[in-house]
């Protein structure tokens, strides 16, 4: 499926809930938010019609998000049948890691085959402080959960925040060392909502090869991370930097919220509901979606906030 600007979509992020049992700073506000009535959600049989009428257009690659995905009942049902559609290549989902001890093995035997972790820290006090609520030692039993259930591919993501961790560059790149994973720092976008986006947080993630001398580059995946490596390490060091270095002529993503509404890009308000739609209607608005997608997105800084009108809980992660 090509936009109008000749780029081929072929992933599809699909949310299946707003809600998360952490509140991180950058992403949820420290009440939460107000959880909606259900016939306002996707229901799952919706979720795998649009995942079916996606297919049917190209999309190859799902990544299951929220919120937290694995707080979500029936999780290992809508992996499952989203990794049988036919013309879904490769099913991964990306998680904060602290259901994983219990879910990782299900979920690989569900047909996941690769899964992304957020981890911001090593330091515990900086964890619960960022989280609001969780603990280092959850996050990474579940980082061990993920390696033992033998998934494909095991990524880290690090959101770089000036003042925050910084500091711990080199120690979470270090990672790749200790575990077959790669380590993913990403420049903090200033999404609607977030409490700690200004100029002294904003940190490219150029700083990273700045503290990291030895790192090599690789050849790029099919992923919007440039990827460097350290010398006898296991894994990757990726560096997605949507302010410093947009990847907007590489997007091949198409967002569908957790309350069914196609986002054609993260940073645009522009929306198109799909809920309750059939199986060819939803086909036919993801058609519409791709067209809109802009060539760009707007600026992005620490004085031009994006315009997705969504804070990221509610967009999927």
């Amino acid at each position: 499926m090509r936009d109008s600007f000749g780029r081929n979509i072929h992933y599809l992020r699909l949310s299946v809930t707003e809600l998360c049992n952490l509140r991180c700073r950058y992403c949820m506000p420290e009440e939460g938010i107000c959880k909606k009535r259900h016939d306002q959600m996707l229901t799952e049989d919706e979720m795998i019609r649009a995942v079916r009428a996606a297919a049917s257009l190209g999309i190859s690659k799902v990544r299951i998000t929220g919120g937290e995905p694995l707080i979500k009942p029936n999780i290992l049902s809508i992996c499952r049948r989203t990794a049988a559609v036919d013309g879904i290549l490769e099913t991964a989902v990306t998680t904060n890691g602290i259901r994983l001890p219990e879910l990782a093995r299900p979920l690989r035997e569900a047909g996941i085959q690769r899964v992304n972790i957020s981890l911001d820290t090593l330091d515990p006090e900086k964890y619960t402080f960022i989280t609001r609520r969780g603990t280092l030692s959850e996050a990474l039993q579940g980082i061990e959960a993920a390696l033992q259930a033998g998934f494909e591919k095991v990524k880290l993501n690090a959101v770089l925040i000036g003042g925050f961790n910084e500091d711990e560059i080199p120690a979470l790149a270090a990672l790749t060392l200790r575990w077959p994973v790669d380590m993913r720092f990403i420049e903090l976008m200033p999404m609607p909502g977030d409490t700690l986006f200004s100029e002294s947080a904003c940190l490219p993630a150029a700083r990273v090869l700045e503290m990291l001398p030895e790192a090599v580059p690789v050849k790029a995946d099919d992923g919007v991370a440039k990827l460097y490596r350290l010398p006898k390490a296991l894994g990757n060091i990726g560096l997605i930097s949507p302010l410093s270095n947009r990847f907007c002529s590489q997007c091949s993503r198409l967002r569908l919220t957790a309350d069914g509404h196609l986002k054609p890009c993260l940073h645009s308000p522009e929306e198109l509901c799909i809920k309750g739609l059939d199986e060819a209607e939803m086909a036919d608005a993801m058609r519409r979606a791709v067209l809109m997608k802009p060539e760009q997105c707007g600026p992005l800084s620490e004085s031009g906030h994006s315009r997705a009108a969504r804070p990221m809980n509610r967009i999927g992660g």
